[in-house]
């Protein structure tokens, strides 16, 4: 019984490695039909993956152009902001200098700009009501500088009398001593 089994088995070997080889035939052809087939349709393949891929790289770089010009955008807002909130403090940073600068300077008494255009305008004002009232009156301006020069013209003819006394004074005093 050995022995039947035995060629059983074997007829039953060689019937399973008949089987494997036209199974394992078969799928060798299958691979060359698929390899076959593969390089007649593989050039249109390749083409139509090439356009795809193009579309895809447009649309891709449409939607990135997009989010691009959106961010940008969002930047400047962001950096105009920055901007006026950096211009606002150095405006009051400036402001704060100049109201402290007049204070120290208003402390030691030096006049400000407004007190200057004031007194420049009071001059004004008392320059014109001069020369109004030179205008009115020459020939009383006149008059009234010739006894001025008569005072001056005393006082300088009395200098040397004064001091004609002042020398006898010192003469009479020297035999006293």
């Amino acid at each position: 019984m050995v022995k039947k089994l035995k060629a059983l088995a074997k007829d039953e070997d060689t019937q399973l490695a008949s089987a494997v080889r036209a199974s394992a035939h078969q799928i060798w052809q299958a691979g060359l039909g698929a390899f076959a087939k593969a390089q007649e349709e593989g050039g249109r393949v390749f083409s139509k993956l090439v356009k795809e891929g193009t579309d895809l790289q447009k649309r891709t770089r449409s939607m990135a152009g997009d989010k691009v010009s959106e961010v940008t955008g969002t930047m400047s807002k962001v950096a105009d902001g920055v901007g006026k909130q950096a211009s606002g403090s150095w405006d009051k940073l400036e402001q704060v200098f100049e109201d402290r600068v007049a204070r120290a300077l208003a402390t030691i008494g030096v006049p400000t700009q407004k007190d200057m255009d004031a007194l420049n305008k009071r001059i004004e004002q008392l320059s014109k009501a001069v020369a109004a009232l030179s205008a009115k009156a020459p020939a009383a301006a006149r008059p009234a500088a010739k006894p001025a020069a008569k005072k001056a013209a005393v006082k300088t003819a009395a200098r040397p009398a004064v001091k004609k006394a002042a020398a006898k004074k010192a003469v009479a005093r020297k035999p006293a001593a």
